[in-house]
């Protein structure tokens, strides 16, 4: 037979435009879109649904080597597909950290037949291994260089600005940075008070963000590289940021565009703890403004997952981060239908942008020749999150009890069917693959 599975009248949604066709898959490989004949092992009507390119993650921890008692890449890609995501970038911040070729490939083959998910894995740049990473950003699989300016989770830290031009003028392709200033986090250490989650983000201030993003952007300036600035929280970075798109390109995270201060931290406590924090309505405001005049290029979860008894803990020992990767979709897609941005924006938020500035190899767009990657939503389907339905090892979400409209229906990898209405299929992840 021509095909081995037939998805008949898709309602295709891509960056750029809308229509009903037929999309035959051979191989895993989008074989043929448009008005086929039901010559196919299976024939799948998904009439009424919409159907998008598969959605890509660039941004979670999956904790794994290290403390994977709340997270690890069998548990994050399992909740990645859950949610409808079909590919993941993962973060460099484990113990011991990847920021050698030995610890890379052991990741690698830890994925291997654990992962829901297709996957790549960030290299992280240090003061030390400058040298090496023009070699370790060519590994297939490596999704680029990722550092780390301001300490979070983790013992990653590049803060002076000698150390940073030394990665900077070694490296071929879009490294990614964690935009926080570490001498003014060290300066205003004071502000930190005990019991007191609303001082997180006065502490970890809008100025210290700014100041950080514009010392990156003159180093990416100095020696004409690109570079990705991650999980943007400030008005004063989205206004910068939109003059300096020719080297720039900028994420912003759910968290940031759904949740508020004061808000967040009065209902959810430490469980609204992150870096950079939430911040306040007049910041999302402006982050919104981003994401509608085409400053924002992506959407990405910081799925960063702690469990329970350790958010528990008395601000500051509780740690910083949340889970995101399972919610992405259901919160944007409801934000979708409250009119705050298209499902064409979404789609290249979460798919052609993603694959576009990295560089991923046969995925991001439906075109015959890509792989068969598709997320199937259903945007009138009405639910409510709850911590029950997380299957990240940390149990739960910022978003319980939130009743979203929009909600992903099945999550198709290569051709393959691997989470239809909650129902998972065994582990068929593979490494992605890059124009290196």
């Amino acid at each position: 037979m021509p095909f081995d599975i037939i998805f008949k009248n898709a309602n295709i949604t891509d960056e750029s435009k809308n229509y009903i066709s037929d999309i035959g898959v051979k191989d895993g490989i989008i074989s043929e879109i448009g008005n086929l004949n039901d010559d196919a092992e299976t024939i799948l009507n998904i009439e009424n649904l919409d159907l998008i390119p598969g959605v890509i993650d660039t941004q979670v921890h999956f904790r794994e080597p290290g403390p994977t008692h709340k997270e690890d890449l069998n548990t994050g890609t399992k909740s990645a597909i859950l949610g409808g995501i079909t590919g993941v970038f993962e973060m460099p911040n484990t113990n011991p950290s990847t920021t050698n070729l030995e610890a890379l490939l052991d990741k690698f083959e830890r994925a291997k037949n654990r992962s829901y998910c297709d996957y790549a894995f960030y290299v992280g740049g240090t003061e030390d291994n400058s040298k090496e990473l023009p070699k370790l950003e060519k590994v297939e699989g490596c999704c680029g260089v990722k550092v780390f300016m301001g300490l979070s989770i983790g013992g990653l830290v590049v803060s002076g600005d000698e150390d940073l031009s030394k990665i900077m003028s070694e490296i071929n392709y879009r490294a990614s940075f964690h935009s926080e200033d570490q001498s003014s986090l060290d300066a205003r250490k004071e502000y930190q008070k005990t019991g007191d989650i609303h001082s997180h983000e006065v502490w970890r201030n809008d100025e210290q963000c700014f100041t950080a993003t514009q010392r990156i952007i003159k180093i990416a300036r100095k020696y004409n590289k690109k570079i990705h600035i991650l999980h943007v929280s400030t008005g004063q970075e989205a206004e910068f940021l939109a003059d300096n798109k020719d080297i720039a390109s900028v994420e912003i995270t759910p968290q940031h565009l759904t949740l508020a201060a004061p808000d967040c931290y009065n209902e959810l406590g430490s469980y609204a703890q992150m870096n950079p924090p939430i911040r306040d309505i007049n910041h999302q405001t402006k982050l919104w403004t981003a994401i509608n005049n085409g400053v924002a290029d992506i959407i990405g979860s910081d799925h960063a997952p702690h469990t329970k008894d350790e958010k528990d803990k008395e601000y500051p020992i509780s740690p910083s981060g949340m889970p995101g990767v399972q919610t992405l979709v259901p919160v944007m897609l409801n934000h979708v239908n409250n009119e705050k941005l298209s499902l064409n924006r979404f789609v290249q938020l979460t798919s052609a942008n993603p694959a576009r500035l990295f560089g991923i190899k046969n995925k991001g767009f439906i075109e015959v020749g890509n792989d068969a990657d598709f997320t199937v939503i259903d945007l009138n389907k009405e639910r409510v999150i709850e911590n029950n339905w997380i299957v990240s090892k940390c149990g739960w979400t910022p978003y319980d009890g939130m009743k979203v409209k929009g909600w992903p229906i099945m999550t198709i990898i290569r051709g393959n069917i691997v989470m239809r209405e909650d129902e998972l299929s065994d582990p068929i992840g593979q490494p992605m693959q890059f124009n290196r």
